[in-house]
């Protein structure tokens, strides 16, 4: 499994704004073939950047997403540069442990 975070460092005025595009979006990702989950961590902390989390079936998945047409609707409007603190990060990991509790 192939995993792709990006952490978003959100003024805190922009953040119902950042919260309410993820929650009106046009749902391009969940059809694309090998995604697997997407989450959106919110911070506790003003300090600590937003979240988005996704799960992919592999690497060539996630990279055929953001070659397609769907990602660059998704991301055809963007917020200004104004809404960040920072520069955000993508960090892509390969899973190699994975804990599920069973009860």
């Amino acid at each position: 499994m192939h995993i792709v975070t990006n952490r978003v460092y959100v003024q805190p005025d922009w953040q119902q704004e950042f919260e309410q595009r993820f929650q009106k979006r046009a749902g391009q990702i969940d059809r694309q073939a090998g995604f697997r989950r997407m989450q959106i961590l919110k911070p506790v902390s003003d300090q600590t950047p937003y979240v988005v989390y996704t799960e992919w079936e592999d690497e060539q998945a996630f990279k055929n997403w953001v070659g397609s047409e769907d990602f660059k609707l998704a991301h055809q409007n963007p917020l200004p540069e104004e809404a960040f603190t920072q520069q955000g990060s993508l960090e892509q990991h390969t899973l190699i442990i994975e804990a599920i509790r069973n009860d």
